[in-house]
């Protein structure tokens, strides 16, 4: 239990948004009633608990109590449906976001300016105060945690993702910088311009065929070639734009997708190739060597986008770009209502399905085929195949603790006849329940369902038939075209291997371990991978500390509580991705005082701080990120040497320079245990090394 020393706190607290109401005039109130306050919105808003009881709920948020409401048992979809019962979710993922602002901005007061002395702490309530004070004005600029600028749900996100996977590039759809995703009907390439031929020049669908030449113009689409299997966008839409930048090993895509709401697509301006107006926005940023993902997606309050303009990302450019934070804010989705990571599920950025029209796959001859050569994006989305044991893990707290419950129960499989996932990573969410039914032409089955099986089984084989009643004729096996199904067992996306379709029996089997009613054969595992600890022997992360020494110092000026300035130096990479600006990792530091033994031998390794007493949970503040754990004096988050709160991180290939100033007594030895940390942006919250890093210094003075 904390003992507050100087317990009351002015603090202004201005316009907290309430469900439907906000609080204009600004109110003059002390910590206590903040968290009185705080409680009582959080209970309304957000179906709080206290963290303690988070183990028996999947859905609990464990980094603030608040739950996230239930998905509705329907197939996943790009957009939700306009009804009722996704209204209502909809709102209960708003007051679930409020509920861990809320949570967040009651802790930023906690941390604000509090004065509190542990009762283990072995130091004096005077000496720990004296010792927070200088070091925390010695260090206090390179005390902080990444991402804790702002509560504010989609500038924090932002940050979060900045301080994973680097400078984060704005989204341009523009001409010349994205490439148009196309439209394919009976075998020709469709687009919406004036029928010259006709008076008054009326807009129509022009068919050319793989030449160039015009065959037919039409008034209207029914069916495509290769309807979306997003759901709940337009399924025959064309002119969407896809854009791709690659910053060393992180990899950026931005889509900006046409769509309509009643899901067709009509000869109206809107769906010209030189129209750019859109309806969704969307951007995922992927790690290839960690496996780290992150989903951005475009408000859903907003019908109307324009790629004539690039759009900022979420979190700005930076932590001072405050016009851009703003502009993000309003810009951005902050219900985080779409589960991309269901759809985006095979370890890589990207599922690739016939509709986005890469050249290597949905087309007779492949790759090289007159059809491919003359309508695909060629190679603009590079192959990549992720095996199950690589990593992948999902950036973005606001984000996990939404879905903490689906990111817990996604599993990889196995297919058990060994038809398909010896070069693709199928798990139990998209990949399987929709890609993989459509891509080999089956429905879903499931022997002995459960209930809940039953109606999911249900709601998806109707999104199928669906998908399947906007297919041409022409596309199926049956037809001329012959390109659907579009994955075949051996052959794979070589649609023009006449292989046989999967059997009846190798499906059964399959669609079993799909829908989670497989046994032993299907060899799941968890789907995402834990968030790795900074600095370990034989982990993800082996980025390790060097140069670990310290040096006594005299005192520039005469300071009350200070003979010496012991300094700690220690030099470290974060290497982890392979991202130059990384920003996720802080290192601890705690310290224990005592007397130089007179035989003056080194310590044993039972004096020294403990490793729970460098980790955060017993933490007792008393000066920003300076106070006591347990026995030992503490300071927390501390970043390189000039790299000061809230700013961005110089990019480096080398080792950044670490220095921890601490004020010193003489005649006294001191005993420094430092750990580093990792900021998991996720909802395990903070991952520390095994052990840390051990160093001593005595404080011998000539003089008293």
């Amino acid at each position: 239990m904390r003992s507050v020393v100087s317990a009351s706190l002015v603090l202004l607290v201005a316009a907290l948004l309430l469900s439907g109401s906000a609080l204009s005039a600004w109110v003059i109130v002390d910590a206590g009633r903040v968290h009185r306050f705080g409680t009582r919105l959080t209970h309304r808003d957000g179906r709080l608990v206290h963290t303690s009881a988070c183990t028996d709920n999947d859905r609990c948020d464990r980094l603030t109590g608040c739950v996230a409401p239930a998905r509705p048992l329907e197939p996943l979809a790009e957009a939700l449906p306009d009804d009722e019962a996704h209204r209502r979710y909809v709102e209960d993922l708003k007051a679930f976001q409020r509920c861990r602002h809320l949570a967040q901005f009651r802790g930023n007061i906690d941390q604000t300016d509090i004065k509190v002395v542990s009762a283990a702490a072995t130091a004096s309530p005077a000496e720990v105060i004296s010792f927070a004070e200088i070091a925390n004005r010695w260090n206090g600029d390179f005390l902080w945690e990444p991402a804790s600028a702002s509560t504010d749900i989609i500038t924090r996100f932002g940050d979060e993702a900045r301080s994973v996977l680097g400078p984060i590039p704005d989204i341009d759809c523009s001409e010349g910088e994205a490439k148009v995703i196309p439209l394919e009907i009976d075998g020709d390439i469709v687009d919406l311009k004036p029928n010259l031929s006709i008076a008054g020049s009326p807009l129509q669908f022009e068919h050319r065929d793989t030449a160039g030449n015009i065959v037919r113009w039409s008034t209207e689409i029914a069916a495509c070639d290769k309807p979306s299997l997003a759901g709940n966008v337009t399924y025959c839409g064309m002119n969407s734009r896809m854009s791709r930048k690659m910053a060393g090993s992180v990899e950026w895509v931005s889509l900006c997708r046409k769509s309509s709401p009643h899901l067709e697509i009509d000869p109206e301006p809107y769906w010209q190739k030189g129209n750019p107006t859109f309806a969704r926005l969307g951007m995922i940023g992927f790690n290839r060597q960690s496996g780290e993902i992150v989903f951005f997606d475009g408000s859903k309050d907003r019908h109307d986008f324009d790629w004539t303009q690039t759009f900022i990302p979420p979190g700005g450019r930076s932590y001072a770009d405050v016009n851009g934070r703003a502009t993000a804010a309003r810009l951005y989705d902050p219900t985080f209502q779409i589960q991309c990571s269901a759809c985006h599920d095979n370890k890589s950025p990207y599922v690739i399905d016939p509709n986005i029209g890469l050249a290597r796959i949905g087309y007779q001859g492949g790759a090289k085929g007159e059809r491919a050569a003359a309508f695909s994006l060629d190679d603009y989305i590079p192959k990549m195949t992720r095996s199950e044991q690589l990593p992948f893990r999902v950036i973005g707290s606001a984000y996990t603790a939404t879905y903490t419950a689906d990111l817990a129960r996604a599993k990889t499989f196995r297919d058990p006849s060994g038809n398909c996932t010896e070069c693709h990573t199928l798990t139990t969410q998209m990949t399987g329940q929709r890609f993989a039914a459509d891509a080999v032409g089956r429905d879903p089955v499931v022997a002995s369902p459960s209930w809940t099986q039953v109606v999911s089984v249900r709601a998806e084989l109707i999104k199928l038939s669906e998908i399947n009643a906007h297919r041409t004729e022409w596309v199926r096996q049956s037809g001329p075209g012959k390109i659907h199904p579009w994955m075949v067992p051996r052959d794979g996306g070589n649609v023009a291997a006449r292989g046989s379709e999967i059997s009846e029996e190798d499906w059964r089997q399959l669609s079993n371990c799909i829908w989670e009613a497989g046994g032993e054969e299907c060899h799941y595992r968890p789907l995402f991978t834990p968030c790795p600890a900074p600095s370990t022997q034989s982990g993800e992360d082996r980025s390790q500390p060097t140069d670990i020494s310290s040096v006594v110092l005299p005192m520039p000026t005469k300071e009350a509580g200070a003979d010496r300035i012991l300094r700690l130096n220690w030099r470290y990479l974060n290497e982890y991705g392979g991202v130059p600006q990384r920003d996720d990792v802080r290192f601890n530091i705690a310290i224990k005082s005592t007397p130089i033994p007179s035989s003056g031998e080194a310590p044993l390794a039972s004096e020294y701080p403990t490793v729970v007493e460098a980790k955060d949970d017993n933490f007792d503040p008393v000066v920003g990120n300076v106070g006591t754990s347990g026995t030992a004096l503490f300071v927390g988050n501390m970043s390189y040497f000039g790299h000061k709160r809230f700013t961005e991180p110089t990019p480096s290939a080398t080792p950044r320079e670490f220095r921890a100033d601490l004020p010193a007594k003489c005649n006294r030895r001191y005993l420094a245990r430092i750990l580093p940390k990792r900021f998991c942006f996720d909802q395990s919250g903070v991952k520390y090394a095994d052990e840390g890093y051990l160093l001593y210094a005595d404080i011998r003075c000539d003089r008293p």
